[in-house]
């Protein structure tokens, strides 16, 4: 077997579209990111649908993909992997949903699904709601990063197959979960304490005091908690058995913090990245070579590009690809020269559309032995010639294994 290291970098979100304040080019094509070009250069690039041609992929169910795991076989639901990424006890039997905090008038209609991107503050309305009980279920709920949070339902008799709160559009009322099957009684009673959830974190957090000052200083106050993408724990083979590799994972959302938790691997917590914009990114470099001492394999994803991405703003996109790249320049001249580094996206989010799109995204593999190709830029169109040329998410590991030489041979 080899003695080889790896990082698979993620930027969240990087993959456009052409951008007409751009001249018809994306933001990977305008940025000046010198050594994604050089990982280019030296590598071998392609593209690469996160879960298959033409889906638009969660970052949830494209980062299990990547990872090697079958998403239609072994995703249950986000809440499981939120609720467990950001330090939740998540039991069998349990239904955990991710959260927004989220501003709503008072007819239930929703004026801001991420309340101002509240930083300060949600632990104490956190507290308000954690622990309540209603009827035999106790909801447990936990602030995450920014707006988002956690709820995990604790009780006899609760099924996942619930409908979202949320409506993903401002000026819509609040939707009331219902049971996706009529005739499923355990995902009805969730239904039911979901929505009994939601009303009572309106009175408790409509006159909130940390809402009080939000609405005094002009900001949109956080005063309800919508519930989605319920789930179950899923029950999953550890990354380590999988693939004879020690993994670590430096990243800075709950969400992919919790696949690694649910995978085994150790979560890296960075002081400064934050999961925003002004994320220190730099020090998650740090963090990925700090991590590389004792760890065969480092994940790592900077959500930064999606943000950008979500709010239209290209020059945001341009300006996190071209911090990212200085990271990547400290990973090549530091992680050693027994140290694969790839590099790709979980899915596209093009600003015309501010969304998660089904479009491939570009990759490269870099490190010894790759068979270097022709492509000498990293963007979406110049990946497309390359030696790879088109995988899936699911492919990743077992290029990435073969090249490490710890995969074990299938068949004689």
């Amino acid at each position: 077997m080899g003695n080889f290291k790896a990082i698979l970098l993620i930027c969240d979100g990087m993959g456009d579209r052409p951008v007409p304040e751009l001249d018809g080019r994306t933001p990977l094509e305008v940025a000046n990111d010198v050594n994604m070009s050089n990982l280019a250069l030296g590598g071998e690039c392609g593209i690469m649908d996160p879960i298959a041609p033409g889906v638009r992929a969660g970052s949830d169910t494209s980062h299990l993909a990547i990872l090697g795991y079958d998403p239609f076989v072994c995703y249950t639901g986000r809440g499981p992997f939120e609720a467990a990424g950001i330090g939740m006890d998540v039991r069998q039997g349990d239904v955990a949903f991710r959260c927004n905090f989220t501003t709503v008038d008072s007819n239930m209609v929703i004026a801001d699904r991420r309340a101002g991107r509240i930083e300060e503050g949600t632990a104490e309305l956190a507290a308000a709601v954690n622990g309540m009980q209603i009827e035999d279920v106790t909801c447990y709920f936990k602030e995450s990063v920014a707006h988002r949070g956690a709820l995990v339902l604790r009780g006899p008799g609760l099924g996942a197959a619930v409908t979202d709160t949320d409506p993903h559009e401002v000026g819509a009322k609040v939707h009331d979960a219902r049971a996706c099957c009529p005739d499923d009684a355990a995902s009805a009673k969730t239904a039911r304490i979901v929505n009994q959830f939601v009303r009572k974190s309106y009175e408790l957090l409509k006159d909130h005091p940390v809402n009080k000052k939000r609405i005094a200083e002009g900001k949109n106050p956080a005063n309800i908690i919508l519930p989605r993408g319920a789930g179950v724990a899923p029950n999953v083979q550890k990354f380590q058995e999988k693939y004879s590799l020690k993994g670590a994972a430096v990243v800075e959302t709950g969400l992919i913090a919790g696949i690694a938790v649910y995978l085994g691997m150790d979560v890296i917590e960075i002081p400064g990245a934050t999961g925003g914009l002004d994320s220190d990114v730099m020090a998650m470099g740090k963090g990925i070579l700090n991590a590389l001492a004792d760890h065969d394999f480092v994940l790592c994803n900077v959500k930064g590009c999606d943000i950008a991405g979500h709010d239209g703003d290209a020059n945001a996109k341009l300006a996190m690809i071209e911090n990212i790249d200085k990271m990547i320049g400290l990973l090549m001249e530091e992680a050693g020269d027994n140290t694969y580094i790839v590099l790709t996206a979980d899915h596209s989010t093009p600003v015309s559309i501010k969304d998660h799109s089904g479009d491939p995204v570009p990759i490269v593999f870099w490190g010894p032995d790759v068979r270097v190709d022709c492509v000498q830029e990293f963007d979406e169109r110049a990946a497309t010639r390359g030696g790879l040329l088109r995988i899936r998410g699911t492919d990743i590991m077992n290029i990435l294994t073969q090249l490490m030489n710890t995969q074990e041979k299938f068949g004689a």
